[in-house]
């Protein structure tokens, strides 16, 4: 991770531009300015991550108010540009205002190859630490909740949701396509609940035979069937005190629904071949990837046991609603994957990142882990790519149209300028601050893209 070492002077002597330049070693590309107009020209084309500012610039050489211009503009085009600014040995006053703007450090004349070199190899350390600093803060989930990978609105939503609902003793319906993480959520649920002590049972519905499931849920006496040799507690008595999710909840027959809706109004279950009530004290969360409503209207789930489950219903976006989502998580699988598989600290390629974020994700995060396990065995370096992963590079997939780079270039300014003024609430000056450019650049783009100001 290594910020570019692209360094803009701006000095408007020729001689000291020219010594300036010989003090920096081949691996700093260096770039020179001797006004405002040309120095925050090569601003926006190479967007350096240091400037050299000498104040004294045309039209005042003699002064410093150029050259504040210059620095103000610079903060509000690249704030996170590192300015130093160039001054005189009785200007000390000038450095202190400029350091009191946002420049990061200045330098006294006349020049001093090895403490000029220190100064602007310091910034670019400082502008690098920043930028990993940030990358790290960008790669870290944001949910708060245990288990959960994201920094998508959509999932971060469904996260504040559940905040709420942990303490909160209510029945829970969790609905999202299969492999979107619906245990993952119930379990949170679970362990951010007062009864986190307590056990947390699971049954998946539709995984055990329609014969076997009463006796699974609500257990059965000795003698009960053919081959009931002893008594045996179900799923919901397990669950006593706790939290019971019934995965699936979509695929319960028919037959046993009655008798899951008698348990959850009076909060009592009678086992298979028993004749006495228990008393249980459960917590019910339930899930499932099927639309319930339509179920109701084909009569195959009951619509009075549907509003005992969903008291709150929470939502799961799939994988590719989440957006940036993908990348996030997959990070977090190959580092958990490739360390139980002693391969180290695997790192995905950046093609295997486009392709991550290209791909749909039908199969949502279960088939991420398994993409993400089959990638770590056949790495062959330290780099998983796009190929590892069996996706194809979404550059490769791209349509011949949608390569056209001016089309791209202008959608995306569009874009950028609408979301601007629609997060200043229409203020122009706002909102050309959000974008970091002048407000008659603002109006120059809105008349470009057709965009109405007000």
């Amino acid at each position: 991770m290594i910020v570019s070492k692209t360094l803009l002077i701006i000095e408007d002597d020729p001689g000291l531009q020219s010594q300036m330049r010989w003090c920096f070693n081949d691996d700093v590309e260096v770039h020179m300015a001797s006004d405002r107009e040309t120095a925050i020209s090569l601003l926006r084309r190479y967007e350096p991550a240091v400037v050299t500012l000498d104040l004294g610039l045309p039209p005042d050489p003699g002064g410093s108010s150029e050259g504040f211009k210059v620095l103000e503009e610079i903060l509000q085009l690249a704030p996170k540009t590192k300015v130093i600014v160039v001054t005189g040995r009785e200007e000390n006053a000038y450095a202190v205002k400029a350091v009191g703007m946002g420049a990061t450090d200045f330098f006294q004349k006349p020049l001093d190859a090895d403490i000029l070199n220190f100064v602007v190899e310091r910034a670019f350390n400082l502008a690098q630490l920043e930028t990993e600093n940030s990358k790290l803060k960008s790669a870290q989930s944001n949910s708060g909740i245990p288990g959960v990978i994201a920094n998508s609105p959509s999932m971060l939503k469904v996260c504040r949701t559940l905040e709420k609902i942990a303490p909160a003793d209510v029945s829970t319906l969790i609905l999202g396509e299969t492999g979107t993480g619906k245990e993952v959520l119930a379990r949170a649920i679970h362990s951010l609940s007062p009864r986190s002590d307590a056990p947390f049972a699971a049954i998946n519905c539709a995984a055990i035979p329609e014969n076997l499931l009463e006796s699974e849920l609500f257990g059965h006496e000795k003698g009960a069937f053919t081959g009931a040799h002893q008594q045996k507690k179900g799923k919901i008595e397990l669950a006593h005190g706790g939290t019971l999710f019934l995965d699936e909840i979509g695929d319960m027959p028919a037959s046993l629904q009655p008798k899951m809706l008698r348990f959850l109004q009076e909060r009592v279950i009678e086992r298979v071949g028993g004749v006495k009530e228990i008393p249980v004290d459960v917590r019910v969360v339930c899930a499932t990837h099927q639309d319930i409503n339509n179920l109701i209207s084909q009569g195959s789930f009951r619509e009075d046991l549907y509003y005992r489950i969903s008291e709150i219903t929470l939502n799961i976006p799939a994988l590719r609603e989440r957006e940036g989502d993908s990348v996030l998580i997959a990070q977090a699988l190959l580092k958990s994957i490739s360390s139980e598989m002693n391969r180290g600290d695997l790192r995905l390629s950046e093609d295997a990142m486009a392709a991550i974020r290209g791909y749909d994700w039908p199969g949502n995060v279960r088939e991420m882990i398994n993409k993400i396990k089959r990638a770590a065995i056949m790495a062959d370096g330290m780099n998983v790519s796009a190929e590892d992963l069996e996706l194809e590079s979404s550059e490769a997939s791209l349509p011949e149209g949608s390569l056209n780079l001016k089309q791209i270039r202008d959608q995306a300014e569009k874009t950028a300028c609408l979301q601007a003024i629609k997060g200043s609430h229409g203020n122009m000056a706002k909102a050309a601050r959000i974008l970091g450019i002048t407000r008659p650049t603002l109006y120059s783009l809105f008349e470009k893209h057709g965009i109405e100001a007000e």
